[in-house]
């Protein structure tokens, strides 16, 4: 079952027809939505509204505009330097060389970037070519990097099915899996998460606030506990639970600091303890704001805890939403979604064609 792209359908539906978040769990609490404010998180992740507490404006949407709004940064980057080097002037060896330092600043990488230069140059040299034409070319290089990762994140049929959420602190691994946790509660799951970034008082309660606001129950410990120990124990709890989804917290990795990635291994060890098969889903969360930062942490964490898909957030928040495109083409990892703001109807099924069309400043097909 993939909940992404029942998410991607309800983006698309009438607010009423949105389905209400389900009843609290045994054990734990659910706020109604006239109930008091969460409390301020000491993390400056702001934990948004379940699902169904969007503001029908907001909801009504269409997806493509909020994904070419979070684009915006990116896409005036680019195409605003494609207006200014192809209008009225004739193809050649600068202008090509022009394109392709546009592309590179906005981080497509090396082998995209030639690859547009190439297309655009054959048959026009000499002779002028409309912007639009450029951005068109654009489109279609990088749906055709991006279309093979384009891959929905669907649910096994193991039970917990146990999904491991990895990344370096500050992109958003907690706020993800909290807005995973609530639309798959509001699609009747019983979910569990397991607070094991021990690390950061912020992030335990961070989780427990999604726990409590969705009626999904957390297992935690105490600042600076065993963090293998906490996963060992939340999945014997889940088994015990009946629980259909478990998702796995971690503290925020730097790639560089060899004696933590030898920690998240040791989790990824802990978890074949109680399941040869687990994790399901091992789940990179870049930020995009990293630039080519993004690339190493792609690099060096699917070397240890064998990432299976990634979820790219803040593409809102920069000029070099390109990234993406470069560690689709480097790494081949599927891409499950993106996120382009802090409400969870921003964080919606990755679209390959949609993706390469707001990024080059053209409308929806």
């Amino acid at each position: 079952m993939s909940f992404f792209r029942k998410l991607f359908n309800r983006g698309a539906s009438k607010p009423e027809e949105d389905a209400a978040p389900p009843p609290a769990a045994s054990g734990s609490v659910l706020e109604a939505e006239s109930g008091p404010a969460l409390p301020p998180q000491p993390e400056p992740e702001p934990v948004p509204a379940i699902v169904g507490a969007e503001p029908d404006q907001a909801r009504s949407r269409g997806w493509f505009s909020r994904l070419s709004d979070g684009l915006s940064r990116s896409s005036r980057s680019i195409t605003g330097s494609i207006t200014s080097i192809f209008t009225k002037k004739k193809l050649d060896k600068a202008t090509l060389q022009d394109l392709e330092d546009v592309l590179l600043q906005a981080d497509l990488g090396l082998p995209m970037a030639e690859r547009i230069v190439k297309e655009v140059s054959t048959g026009r040299y000499d002779k002028e070519i409309d912007p639009e034409e450029v951005k068109r070319i654009l489109a279609t290089e990088v749906s055709k990097v991006l279309k093979p990762v384009e891959v929905p994140f669907n649910f096994g049929s193991q039970k917990p099915f146990i999904v491991l959420v990895v990344g370096v602190n500050g992109a958003g691994k907690t706020t993800t899996i909290g807005k995973l946790g609530s639309i798959a509660r509001a699609e009747g799951h019983k979910v569990m998460f397991a607070a094991c970034d021990t690390f950061r008082a912020a992030a335990i309660e961070q989780l427990n606030v999604w726990g409590s606001r969705i009626g999904a129950k957390v297992m935690s410990r105490p600042t600076g506990a065993d963090a293998s120990g906490l996963a060992f124990d939340a999945i014997a709890q889940a088994k015990e639970d009946g629980t259909d989804i478990l998702f796995i917290d971690t503290a925020g990795r730097l790639q560089n600091k060899q004696y933590l990635m030898d920690e998240l291994d040791k989790i990824v060890r802990v978890i074949k303890k109680q399941d040869e098969a687990a994790p399901h889903a091992v789940l990179l969360v870049l930020d995009a704001t990293t630039g080519q930062n993004a690339m190493a942490q792609a690099e060096i964490f699917t070397k240890v805890a064998g990432v299976t898909g990634l979820i790219m957030t803040k593409l809102d928040g920069t000029a070099r939403g390109g990234i993406l495109v470069a560690i689709a083409e480097k790494f081949r990892i599927p891409v499950h979604a993106i996120g382009v703001g802090e409400s969870i109807e921003d964080l919606q099924p990755f679209d390959a064609e949609g993706f390469a069309r707001a990024i080059a400043g053209l409308e929806e097909r």
